[in-house]
């Protein structure tokens, strides 16, 4: 199986050195637009600080010194992020955006359903082993009713474009989709779990192997519905089944 990229897109910006205060008054809509922008570009500036700042120092690292990664009081770093769970939430947002990009291409590139099941584990894996305390910055939330779960919005965005695959390939074969969305979810499932563990218990197997043998389980339950359907060849007859 081609391997892809190994790191989610992060890249920093330049971190201004000192933080500028916004209009006081009421501006005109073409200066408000000037300042909303120049607001979300400084949020996407504390945002690559703070990704910088947590590799650098842990998951487990505070506001105080995330603050002071940018050059920044804590008072103004919550004048863009409101609490820790905000920074949590767009963090998140990066690293998803990062695996979307890794995940819907290579998906595109396979044509085997197993190869699919293979390459959607590869990625997710490389992800969390290429930036483990940004995931466990992510994944570690405290609970908090209401907050945003960042790392089952990324599990979603895999099951859609797994679930598309898987349907197509399904519609191909003349038999019914629906299962598709059900059965993406449950693969995706079972790969966060299992990539909860890995992290967990600091890697205890080669990202390799553990690829192979999730896709060897997902990829059984999937090939067993051409079985119970008798069709001869089955999903990989559309495309091969190797990963």
């Amino acid at each position: 199986m081609t391997r892809q990229a190994e790191s989610v897109n992060t890249s920093a910006l330049p971190v201004p050195s000192k933080e500028r205060e916004g209009p006081a008054d009421p501006a005109p809509d073409g200066r408000r637009a000037r300042w909303a922008r120049h607001r979300e570009q400084r949020r996407e500036e504390l945002v690559d600080a703070a990704i910088e700042a947590i590799r650098r120092l842990g998951a487990d690292v505070g506001m105080d010194a995330l603050a002071a990664s940018a050059g920044i009081s804590k008072p103004v770093l919550y004048r863009y992020f409101a609490d820790r769970s905000q920074l949590r939430l767009a963090i998140g947002q990066r690293l998803t955006a990062g695996l979307v990009e890794g995940v819907r291409p290579a998906l595109a590139q396979v044509r085997g359903e197993r190869a699919a099941v293979a390459t959607a584990v590869d990625v997710y894996l490389r992800l969390i082993e290429a930036e483990p305390e940004l995931y466990r910055f992510v994944a570690n939330r405290p609970g908090t009713r209401g907050e945003r779960d960042v790392v089952a919005d990324t599990a979603d965005t895999i099951s859609s474009a797994l679930a598309s695959v898987i349907g197509d390939r399904l519609r191909d074969l003349g038999l019914d989709a629906g299962p598709a969305v059900p059965w993406a979810h449950g693969l995706v499932g079972c790969l966060r779990a299992v990539g909860d563990w890995w992290l967990r218990h600091q890697q205890p197997m080669s990202r390799d192997a553990l690829t192979e043998y999730l896709t060897t389980l997902l990829w059984g339950g999937i090939a067993g519905v051409t079985a119970a359907a008798d069709i001869p060849g089955g999903l990989s007859g559309l495309g091969g089944s190797g990963g």
